[in-house]
């Protein structure tokens, strides 16, 4: 007998089916009240519809339960799948610490003791100083690009960050945030959607520099990817600091763009095409593109998730795709690497982590791993994301409806990553030493970034709670 369940449910309506497994008889608890996760010892069974089969020569039935969603439901649904996308996209700037043990996000990062081994030190910064060399970084303040500003200024690089709120950066609550980050770092407030000014920004930090800069490093993202959003930073933004860049005379781009994109049917993927079509056109600039696999945030989502009792879910069997994310501590050296290393020298560079392929389940079990608990899991079918995809598109449709057009996107995003590898298996695509359940077990201690796109379920600090944290 297969069961396939999910944990920590709500119970609102008669139509829920609550099963346990008792030997091999299944006992039905239907309920018409609302049920706290913390109460349940069964499991909501979410599968679709199958017929009663039993072989008298097996000596078993073969039994599956259905589960026959509500409107309600559905929307509850929808609303997970668009968690599940969203933990597929790229960096945010909206940035907070999660402790272990609950669903509530704060900034600690001090956890008894446990030390990690901190791979910024002085003592391991590498070898051989820039000199007067200038890198400039696009999106400083978003996952990955906070942490290639950090990398820049550890290899020698004269470093400038460009940001939107030069004095939100500066505040106590930014130093907080961004402080280890941009240490050694010079800010320069820009709008990077504002070409006119960002050609303004890029010849002033010239002029500083005796007319030169020699490399400009996007790690622009939209934090969506719905079409509107992609367009606008994946495209015209990422356009901006290639044109600002080549009208001030500097020398190298460096484009951090997504493994996703040679598979391209999501608004984003062809927006960030448009862009490397634009790139590889010109000839003022050199450049090398680099299209990581995944983040580790971006498999990390359901940390919190799992901590609170709720199960990790997954879609399909769990072996439908594989991966092999990369740290955003070696995308940002391989990033900065990029400037100096000819062999990279207008390249297209697929990018991934040392691991080996990594399925669904897999990380499920190294993160119940990393906390200490047995894996508890909850499988999604596929078919869902198609009933959901379609139903939005066609209210999209019929009533000419932005914000339905935009949720159907979202489930798009949502089944891709449910149904695409984010894996290179070339030795020369593999970059990096940290592992995943390296990372998944500093995680388990220290907490992780909060961030509304990547972590599912969890909630952000409230305002009070980050004076706290600031003033303490």
């Amino acid at each position: 007998m297969h069961v396939y369940v999910v944990a920590g449910a709500v119970a609102s309506s008669s139509s829920v089916l609550f099963c346990r497994k008792r030997g091999r008889h299944l006992t039905k608890i239907v309920s018409g009240k609302v049920i706290a996760p913390s109460q349940l010892e069964a499991s909501l069974v979410f599968l679709p519809p199958t017929t009663h089969n039993h072989n008298p020569r097996q000596g078993k039935a073969n039994t599956s339960v259905a589960f026959y969603p509500t409107i309600k439901h559905l929307v509850i649904m929808v609303w997970v799948l668009v968690a599940v996308a969203m933990a597929a996209l790229s960096p945010s700037s909206t940035l907070a610490f999660t402790p272990v043990g609950n669903g509530r996000v704060t900034t600690s990062l001090q956890m008894n003791g446990f030390e990690f081994k901190n791979p910024f030190a002085p003592n391991n910064a590498s070898s051989g100083n820039k000199g007067d060399k200038v890198a400039v970084i696009a999106g400083a303040t978003g996952y990955i690009g906070k942490s290639t500003v950090r990398e820049s200024v550890r290899q020698g690089y004269k470093t400038v960050a460009l940001v939107r709120d030069k004095k939100k950066v500066e505040s106590d609550e930014g130093k907080m945030l961004y402080g280890q980050f941009f240490e050694g770092a010079e800010l320069v407030e820009c709008d990077v959607c504002d070409a006119e000014k960002l050609t303004e920004a890029l010849k002033d930090i010239s002029d500083q520099y005796n007319g030169k800069i020699d490399a400009v490093v996007s790690c622009l993202a939209s934090r969506s990817g719905i079409k509107k959003d992609a367009y606008a930073i994946d495209y015209q933004a990422t356009l901006n600091c290639l044109e600002s860049g080549r009208a001030v005379g500097a020398r190298h781009f460096v484009l951090l763009s997504a493994f996703c994109v040679k598979n391209p049917w999501l608004q984003f993927q062809q927006a960030k095409l448009k862009f490397e079509s634009a790139l590889t056109a010109q000839s003022d600039m050199s450049y090398s593109i680099v299209r990581p696999t995944a983040f580790f945030k971006s498999v990390s989502g359901q940390l919190e998730v799992i901590q609170s009792g709720a199960p990790f879910v997954m879609f399909g069997d769990g072996e439908v795709t594989r991966c092999n994310p990369i740290s955003e501590a070696d995308l940002a050296t391989y990033l900065i690497d990029c400037i100096a290393d000819k062999s990279r020298l207008n390249k297209i560079i697929n990018l991934g982590g040392p691991d080996e392929p990594l399925t669904m389940k897999k990380q499920g079990e190294m993160l119940y791993a990393s906390i200490g608990k047995e894996p508890n899991f909850f499988y999604a079918p596929l078919w869902l994301f198609d009933v959901i995809i379609d139903s939005l598109q066609w209210v999209a449709d019929t009533f000419n409806s932005e914000k339905f057009e935009n949720a159907a996107e979202l489930g798009r995003i949502g089944k891709y990553y449910a149904v695409e590898d984010m894996l290179t298996t070339d030795p020369e695509e593999k970059f990096g030493t940290m592992t995943l359940q390296e990372h998944y077990d500093k995680i388990a201690v220290e907490g992780q970034e909060y961030d509304p796109y990547t972590t599912m379920f969890a909630k952000a600090p409230t305002k009070v709670e980050e004076k706290e944290k600031v003033s303490a």
